[in-house]
């Protein structure tokens, strides 16, 4: 009977871990700076373990009924813990509560668990050989849980399913354990019939579970959700609004159809406008396209090489109709090599050519994983593949609404020993949007021709571009580097003020 409740110990130890892992991540998804919310939730899961471990000392009959029990209450939250999360992120306004309420429930029923085994075994098992068996089997669990919870589970199941998967583990060890000790537990026909409905439940989340989420992202997008996958690095969600489409990644509108031509015109024809033969082109980022897009529009490009972490989100873009139709099917085109990185990795270790031209396209540095991309470090290692003459460019957030962030990045560039030309523009569905053009020497940039049919972008328009009023100004220099990410805290601090 041991080797069954030892069995037991790795089951739960497991469904504990995605639990906590699944809060972990939903949080980071849908809040932002994964750092942040990642050490909390783990810090509230293990505070609550600990109350559930005390609380353990007052259950002094009927072991094996109450550990039935736990099992079975453990199943319903932990399993339904996801779709709660996203429903009342969409639907309620109390999302930080719910979310450390569900977090602490369910440590505190996880912490539970392991001492009841460990007094159920006691008459079983010396003590030495207890000790050992039960923490041997805990770490196996966690260590096969935190493997495949980021290579299999996300990525095939989605959180919501997977918090079910694992819910209905431990409705099913319940149900196991009620018919293995079906003579020592009292009224085991009603802990069936318990068990029984709460895999009911579960099956049915678990089946409705793509319904459950298209239904709270519509509430968060406001828009008719067209489709919803999870990455092993992102929540990747697309939109339809009219004929407009929108792409969020983790919960961050990335680009509205309407207005993109004029952020990515923006973003690539500054540089390449002023690069005297952009043969070899660079993109880090960028993988929906666009920037790629606008780069095929110089015949004079020989090579363009784009780098991006994600190979789900390049897949949808050169594979789906409707946005190869948006990118121009740039992904496919024979000039195009695509490189599966991490482009902070890549360039330190695996980049081996020069580029003309660079064109920076990462997501906001609302986390740390993310803020990497914009430390001192990044701009050093990006100095690789840099000529006296090339000329990059990088997505600096907005210069209105996060001014210090803005700052920060151009300081931390200037910083790395490159010259810095900022400039803005309006791109309705951001606002007031920022740039940063930099190089080794950028006192006299030449003006070449600009491709035609560009619907925003001018050497004109590019003059004023450069001009920065008063609100858009800070006289502090900070440094971001990658032993203190000092662009985090401003850039949450200034965003989240927006909605205070």
């Amino acid at each position: 009977m041991h080797y069954l409740l030892l069995f037991t110990i790795f089951v739960i130890s497991t469904c504990g871990l995605i639990y906590e892992l699944v809060a972990g991540t939903l949080a980071s998804y849908l809040l932002g700076d994964s750092v942040t919310q990642f050490s909390t939730v783990i810090g509230t899961y293990l505070f609550a373990m600990g109350i559930g471990s005390f609380l353990s000392k007052f259950l002094r009959k009927n072991l094996i009924e109450h550990f039935i029990r736990i099992e079975i209450i453990t199943g319903i939250v932990g399993g339904l813990s996801s779709a709660v999360l996203f429903i009342s992120f969409g639907y309620s306004g109390y999302f930080r509560i719910i979310l450390y309420g569900l977090v602490l429930l369910t440590g505190v029923f996880v912490g539970l668990e392991i001492p009841l085994i460990m007094r159920i075994l006691k008459n079983k098992v010396g003590f030495r050989d207890l000790v050992s068996k039960v923490f041997t089997f805990d770490y196996i669990g966690a260590l096969i849980a935190s493997i495949a919870f980021p290579i299999v589970l996300v990525p095939y199941l989605n959180l919501t399913r997977t918090s079910v998967l694992f819910g209905m583990f431990n409705i099913g060890l319940a149900l196991y354990l009620i018919y293995y000790f079906r003579e020592e537990v009292r009224r085991p026909t009603l802990l069936f019939i318990q068990g029984s409905g709460a895999a009911l439940v579960l099956t049915f989340a678990f089946v409705y579970a793509g319904r459950i989420n298209r239904i709270s992202e519509t509430e968060i997008y406001g828009e008719s959700i067209i489709y919803a996958t999870n990455s092993n690095y992102q929540r990747i969600v697309l939109t339809r609004d009219r004929n407009a489409y929108s792409l969020f990644l983790n919960n961050h509108l990335q680009f509205n159809s309407r207005d993109e031509y004029r952020y990515h015109e923006a973003l690539v024809h500054p540089v390449l406008s002023h690069c005297r033969k952009p043969e070899q082109v660079l993109v880090l980022g960028g993988g929906d396209g666009f920037a790629v897009r606008e780069i095929l529009k110089y015949p004079q490009v020989k090579h363009i090489t784009l780098v991006d972490l994600d190979p789900k989100l390049v897949s949808i873009f050169s594979k789906n109709e409707l946005m190869t139709k948006l990118n121009h099917n740039s992904l496919n085109n024979p000039k195009l090599q695509v490189i599966q990185a991490d482009a902070f990795e890549w360039l330190r270790n695996k980049a081996d050519k020069k580029y003309d031209a660079i064109i920076i396209d990462f997501p906001d540095p609302s986390n740390f994983s993310v803020g990497k991309l914009y430390t001192l470090s990044f701009y050093k290692s990006l100095q690789r593949v840099m000529t006296n003459r090339t000329i990059a460019v990088m997505q600096s957030t907005s210069p209105l609404y996060a001014k210090e962030s803005f700052w920060c990045i151009n300081s931390t560039i200037e910083a790395s020993y490159l010259q810095t030309l900022p400039y803005h523009t309006y791109v309705p569905s951001f606002g007031e949007w920022g740039y940063i053009l930099f190089g080794y020497d950028l006192n006299n940039l030449k003006t070449y021709p600009l491709p035609a049919g560009l619907k925003y972008y001018s050497n004109q328009e590019f003059k004023s571009m450069k001009f920065f009023p008063e609100d858009m100004r800070v006289t502090k220099k900070i440094v971001n580097r990658l032993d203190n990410q000092a662009l985090i805290p401003l850039f949450e601090k200034e965003w989240d003020s927006l909605f205070d």
